[in-house]
């Protein structure tokens, strides 16, 4: 088994702090725009309502697993979420208990006004890069998430591709 050099491991190091500093950026942005989406409701809501938005009308049970949620939790927050107008619900044709939620004109409306201000920043952010650092970025991240981490011949070393 090979070991990782030290420049190399610090340089590991110093990635994954960028990364958690991204991550920690995004939470920030997503609690943002929570609020931003509705005032009344808590973040989760805001992932609800934006994957109704990409992915359309669903299932109570599919919305909490596509959003990681538990069951009951994604229920409440879709009640307040129909409370306010944001979300409506038709009973599903396939099984007379169930529901199918939809977001309502109202909650499109929000959704895309937030994922808009979203953009902004986000664009606002990226302004001044060239748009091959945009395409190397683009392909590296690319490579970090899909990437399975696979030994090669036994080392902890990655073969660069």
């Amino acid at each position: 088994m090979q070991t990782t050099s030290a420049p190399r491991r610090e340089l590991e190091l110093a990635l994954g702090d960028r990364i958690n500093a991204l991550l920690s950026a995004t939470r920030a942005l997503s609690e943002r725009s929570a609020a931003q989406f509705h005032e009344e409701l808590q973040p989760a809501a805001f992932h609800i309502a934006r994957w109704l938005h990409a992915f359309g009308e669903a299932k109570p049970s599919v919305i909490a697993q596509a959003v990681g949620m538990d069951r009951s939790s994604t229920s409440t927050l879709l009640g307040r979420m129909r409370a306010l107008g944001l979300v409506s619900h038709t009973p599903d044709p396939h099984d007379r208990r169930g529901v199918i939620f939809q977001l309502t004109e109202a909650g499109e409306e929000r959704v895309a006004i937030t994922l808009e201000e979203r953009g902004t920043e986000f664009f606002a952010r990226l302004s001044a890069w060239s748009t091959d650092d945009l395409r190397e970025l683009e392909r590296l991240l690319g490579r970090l998430v899909a990437d399975p981490v696979e030994p090669v011949n036994g080392s902890s070393e990655r073969p660069d591709r």
